[in-house]
């Protein structure tokens, strides 16, 4: 099985982690410190008010703003029903179930939002890769996600049958663990156990309102989700991340401590690979193919559009040809700007039309074994009466491009902006416009430069034309902070 190499790179408020294959960069994440949320994190709270008319209350756990937890999100022991009377079990009586003072462990399930704070439940739940632990409960449940009802029922019977092995605790069965082994639930369990007793050893030790447990950064949720079969080689250039990372796998994943490494070369560690080059090029449309033929790669909200295009590769036989090889290499590179890029949801390939079924078939049959080495979770359709391949990819975070980049000031997203001779010909109705419906002296125009270049010089007969019809004198002034688009007609 091919391994992976995990390059880390920290630098104060970002950390980056490249996944390198065979030399070549196969995924990138990007984790910004302003960015990190709070959902996840368990606190020690201490309930500072009661509100029976909410029936919730305010908790602090050591933010600016006390969190909020509601009856409905605190979980009540059987014990501790009877002893508080059939209200409780039922309605969840605020007053019954917590007082001025209390301590009590909670985690955050909706960060701060403007005004409000964070949102609590004493519900705890701890993910891994296939399941999430709740220690608090005991029945296992399992992804809607999965729909293959002997999977199902195979998965469940695998987490109840763990002959010898401490299972206590509920479990969530996650979308991921389709296909999973006994081995791979196994790991999961293991790791899930030892971090709740290391989560409840710190609860026990800690102060009212301090932190008890923060979701792993980002590359110790990476070595956690990832095979461990896979990963050859974990270089991290900074000292400090590298000790915390190795005390981590030490504890939870002890077979990937000899792969971990600390980096200290000179030579920046994204630099090793050219990963920073291929970040830049994985933010283009235009991904050049080896062959001389290209694809164009177009992310909207709704779908994402992957273009094949032949280029200058003419071949050596005739266009048949040319055009299954190109397809065939375009499969390829297709599935890796998936991963590189994370492009999730809707996706459709236009993949050049081929005559023959059989080079179809063929380039299909690529298309699906190349997206075999992708972690996350996809599906192919058939080619469909336009020719067109439709497959879907889970969204397990923001792209690469929604990470990195914003929508243009200029086009707005868009990815055009008017002409400037189209934006002089607006600007030309909204001064008759303005003439006809309001008296003025004059009339100034402020528009970029580009556009006053052009009204001084390719429209300077219509500027003058345009001053005759109105019988008012036109100004023009450049404003270096417009965009092309931009202008304005002001009345003097």
């Amino acid at each position: 099985m091919l391994s992976d190499e995990i390059l880390v790179n920290v630098t104060p408020r970002e950390t980056r982690v490249a996944i390198v294959e065979n030399g070549l960069l196969q995924e990138v994440y990007v984790e910004r410190a302003n960015k990190r949320g709070l959902v996840g994190n368990i606190y020690k709270g201490r309930v500072s008010r009661v509100l029976p008319g909410m029936q919730a209350a305010f908790v602090d756990i050591g933010l600016d703003r006390t969190a909020f937890l509601h009856a409905a999100d605190i979980h009540v022991e059987v014990g501790d029903e009877a002893q508080a009377g059939d209200d409780v079990a039922g309605n969840k009586v605020i007053t019954a179930l917590l007082h001025e003072g209390q301590e009590l462990l909670v985690q955050v399930i909706k960060d701060p939002l403007g005004s409000k704070g964070a949102r609590l439940t004493t519900h705890v739940t701890i993910p891994s890769r296939y399941v999430v632990f709740m220690p608090n409960e005991s029945n296992i449940g399992i992804s809607q996600r999965i729909v293959d009802e002997a999977e199902r029922q195979r998965l469940k019977d695998l987490i109840s049958n763990m002959e010898g092995k401490e299972i206590s605790g509920g479990y969530i069965i996650r979308t991921a663990a389709e296909g999973a082994t006994r081995t791979d639930l196994l790991e999961d369990i293991d790791f899930l156990h030892k971090l709740w007793a290391s989560i409840s050893q710190r609860a026990a030790e800690v102060s009212a309102t301090e932190i008890v447990y923060e979701d792993l950064v980002l590359a110790m949720r990476i070595l956690r989700d990832m095979p461990s079969e896979r990963i050859g080689k974990v270089r991290i250039d900074s000292r400090e991340n590298y000790q915390r990372v190795i005390e981590f796998v030490q504890k939870f994943i002890p077979e990937l401590a000899k792969c971990i490494e600390h980096y200290p070369g000179e030579r920046p560690i994204f630099d090793l690979y050219s990963v920073e080059d291929e970040i830049q090029r994985a933010l283009d449309r235009k991904v050049q193919l080896k062959s001389g033929g290209h694809l164009f790669i177009d992310q909207t909200e709704s779908m994402t559009t992957i273009d094949v295009n032949t280029g200058a590769f003419v071949g050596h036989r005739n266009l048949e040809e040319t055009t299954f090889k190109t397809n065939l290499e375009a499969a390829q590179a297709i599935s890796r700007q998936l991963r590189l890029r994370n492009l999730g949801g809707i996706i459709i390939i236009d993949f050049i039309d081929m005559i023959e079924q059989e080079h179809r078939d063929q380039v299909l049959r690529a298309l699906e074994k190349a997206l075999e080495a992708d972690r996350v979770r996809s599906h192919i359709s058939n080619v469909s009466s336009l020719g067109l391949v439709e497959m879907t990819r889970k969204r397990t975070r923001e792209s690469l491009e929604r990470t990195l980049c914003e929508p243009c000031i200029s086009c707005n997203g868009s990815g055009t902006v008017k002409t400037k001779e189209t934006v002089c010909y607006e600007i030309f109705r909204e001064i008759l416009r303005e003439a006809r419906q309001f008296e003025a002296r004059q009339l100034l125009v402020l528009a970029s430069q580009q556009v006053v270049d052009m009204l001084l010089d390719e429209e300077s007969t219509s500027i003058a034309e345009l001053e005759e019809f109105i019988g008012k004198p036109i100004k023009l002034q450049t404003e270096t902070l417009y965009t092309q688009e931009q202008y304005d007609v002001v009345l003097m």
